[in-house]
């Protein structure tokens, strides 16, 4: 026989519920930022908004995170910044070539950050950082510089195996990071208004923009013909 339902037992129930739902709100407050800052920038959403998108108070929402600006680092360091312990781990253990290395973190950007609503982030700091000195100084050194780190060792690689040629690190990071930021943005802005024939396919874009910066524009003149590969050497000879 069952036991009988007790106030007693109604009341722990209830008291689990509550206790779960709270674990929860600060993902539920991050996911509902996430989506009206992509949505609306920086400067247009108020805390009240993302309060009632995740179904909380105004006051609620304080009690987790102190301010705005606050609750905007929290879904950076949540979606982007927090991902490049995976990223570095990944690169530590890669066992091929360069090139399949580059071609890889490419299509794992686009993965992970590129085909989710944060790649929208970029396309707000972009348009909005000379707003907030605060946030471009903390994006900066979150985001940016890490990424950056991350491609310069790649590169790195590439050059320490004899694989790559050398470049000019400063620059050189962004012949990767720039066809990623462009789709990013063009996803956020024109992507979501353009019509079938100028749409893009983000894998294909993808695969080449990867080829071009691995392979290069130019046609490359074949090697030069040893002394033994040449036949009217031989028949001089």
């Amino acid at each position: 026989m069952s036991s009988p339902i007790t106030l007693c037992s109604i009341a722990a129930t209830v008291r689990a519920k509550h206790a779960r739902r709270k674990e929860a709100r600060p993902g539920e407050l991050l996911a509902a930022a996430l989506d009206l800052f992509v949505e609306k920038g920086f400067a247009a959403t108020r805390a009240e908004e993302v309060a009632k998108r995740a179904g909380v108070s105004k006051g609620t929402l304080f009690l987790y995170f102190s301010s705005k600006e606050e609750l905007f680092k929290a879904v950076v360091r949540e979606n982007i910044s927090g991902r490049y312990p995976e990223w570095n781990a990944k690169l530590e253990a890669f066992q091929g070539n360069t090139a399949d290395l580059v071609r890889l973190f490419m299509r794992q950007w686009w993965a992970d950050v590129g085909d989710s609503r944060v790649s929208g982030i970029s396309k707000l700091m972009m348009s909005e950082a000379s707003n907030f000195p605060e946030l471009a100084a903390f994006y900066q050194q979150e985001v940016i510089d890490p990424g950056s780190a991350l491609i310069r060792r790649i590169l790195q690689r590439g050059i320490d195996l004899g694989e790559f040629g050398p470049i000019d690190m400063q620059y050189g990071v962004y012949t990767i990071l720039a066809p990623m930021l462009f789709l990013a943005t063009w996803k956020h802005s024109f992507g979501t208004c353009s019509d079938a024939s100028t749409r893009l396919v983000p894998e294909d874009y993808i695969n080449v923009q990867v080829e071009t910066i691995l392979n290069g524009l130019c046609v490359r003149p074949p090697p030069a013909s040893s002394p033994s590969q040449n036949p009217q050497r031989k028949l001089a000879s």
